[in-house]
């Protein structure tokens, strides 16, 4: 049950998120250009099902129906993303600008607010416009790559003007380059395991690539507050993914170590720059010059949070590992548990392998963050949950399922409890997810949402018992004015 002690202040915003290769489809429409996901769903065995977002929740042409679902909801916020691609089909600086794309954002915007629905935009969630990735192999050329995406914030940026009071740059930048450059489970799927992929190197170009995503936040975020943040009066930030760590032996020194590793690898390798100035002195020592640091580019991107993005789903047990680290290692040298040394399981099993639910983590988490960052001011950006086997539960079964509900119960209230008792400045929330969707690798076998969609009849969406309940608990917590 949500805590009875703990609240969160009466502005507090809370929603549900989204993306836009995961809801919209229509991918061939009104001069949108194919991005780096639309080609690696083609390649056979990457995606379960052989599933792609070419059609997803069909949200291009059912705007009015995700409107009505958060006014069901009661929610006073949406997060989504904008595809690049859309909006400059080739992606590049001197590339065409899409207008039918341009306006069919502007009129989603401008429905949201007539709805008293504040957007929440995310200018980049992994969907790199194809021609870039080929042109000049996409994040991997740090100057041509800050060029473009400078250019298309800046298209963005104009064109939505004060409408639009929450911008985030990018989305888990560490998924866009662990999956997309180590593993090579995600797009592009560049890897140094050959039997996933003739090209990559995992030694090297995960670290060239979050350079680059950090200098084209930092370059974003100085055109925002050079250009429009003074008459806009909103706020801009990168959201970043991370998980709590808690030690696989609590009485082994080297796992309780291990466990900060994990964090500032995942999470620290973009906050420091950020907050701090400088990448993390572990991460330092492991990867010497294989971590680019320009004096130029850290200054660029110090200071350049106006609050901290946080995506957040989950812990794991952490066993430091002996030896020296594998070329191709990014957490530490450590591995990722479910299981602690006695068996003991983090938390109950979902459909996602890598997801096991714990919300005690999620408070410390938020404790850690704001120790570290000197009190940011926090907006969850995601935090949700699969149920194991939802989708071959009966669907009377699957709408009344209690699971969620009481993941959302232990979380939210856990971060009321950070609020309340810890002093984390924690002023939003946003569930994942608004709908069932495209969950990239796990295609459409896996749903995250408070909304079911029925694929196989017209994208027909039903509400589950948690679209109803989230709005509850936060108004349990809020306090009224």
């Amino acid at each position: 049950m949500e805590s009875t002690k703990s609240s969160l202040p009466s502005d507090f915003l809370w929603s549900f998120a989204t993306a836009a290769y995961q809801i919209e489809g229509a991918v061939n429409e009104n001069g949108r250009g194919p991005s780096i996901w639309d080609t690696f769903c083609k390649i056979p065995g990457k995606i379960a099902g052989c599933a792609s977002g070419d059609v997803a929740c069909d949200s291009y042409h059912r705007t009015h129906k995700d409107i009505a679902l958060l006014k069901a909801c009661g929610a006073p916020a949406y997060r989504f993303s904008i595809s690049w691609s859309r909006i400059v089909p080739l992606g590049g600086r001197n590339d065409p600008i899409n207008e039918k794309g341009l306006q069919f954002y502007l009129k989603f915007v401008d429905n949201l607010l007539a709805a008293g629905i504040t957007p929440m935009v995310t200018l980049f969630h992994w969907d790199l416009p194809k021609e870039l990735q080929k042109r000049y192999g996409g994040f991997l050329n740090k100057e041509e790559f800050v060029a473009d995406f400078a250019h298309y914030a800046r298209v963005v940026l104009k064109a939505f003007g004060s409408k639009v009071k929450y911008w985030i740059t990018f989305n888990e930048p560490w998924c866009s380059i662990i999956l997309g450059c180590n593993t090579g489970s995600f797009a592009p799927g560049r890897t140094s395991d050959r039997t996933k992929n003739p090209v990559g190197d995992g030694s090297t170009e995960p670290w060239i690539v979050g350079h680059s995503l950090l200098v084209a936040h930092g370059a974003a975020v100085k055109i925002y507050r050079e250009e429009f943040k003074v008459q806009d009066g909103g706020e801009i930030c990168i959201t970043l993914n991370g998980d709590w760590a808690e030690p696989w032996d609590p009485e082994n020194p080297a796992d309780i170590e291990a466990c900060d590793l994990k964090i500032e690898f995942a999470i620290s390798w973009f906050a420091d720059p950020i907050y701090l100035g400088k990448h993390p002195d572990c991460m330092m020592q492991q990867l010497g010059e294989r971590l680019p640091a320009t004096l130029e580019d850290i200054a660029l991107v110090h200071g350049s949070n106006d609050f901290y993005g946080m995506n957040h789903y989950c812990a794991n047990y952490i066993r430091a590992k002996m030896g020296p680290p594998e070329p191709t290692d990014v957490t530490g040298n450590l591995e990722l548990l479910l299981e602690d040394k006695n068996g003991h399981s983090i938390g109950p099993v979902t459909q996602s392998p890598w997801l096991r639910p714990h919300a005690p983590g999620f408070r410390t988490l938020l404790k850690w963050l704001s120790d570290r960052y000197a009190f940011p001011k926090i907006y969850v950006t995601e935090n949700g949950t699969s149920v194991l086997g939802e989708n071959d539960l009966p669907l009377d079964r699957l709408l009344d399922y209690e699971f969620r509900v009481q993941y959302f119960r232990d979380y939210i209230g856990a971060m009321a409890d950070a609020y309340t008792m810890d002093g984390v400045n924690v002023r939003a929330y946003m569930a994942w997810s608004l709908m069932d969707n495209f969950e990239w690798a796990e295609g459409y076998e896996t749903r995250f949402s408070v909304t079911y969609v029925d694929y196989e009849n017209d994208q027909k969406r039903i509400p589950k018992k948690s679209a109803k309940a989230i709005g509850q608990i936060f108004d349990a917590l809020i306090e009224k004015k």
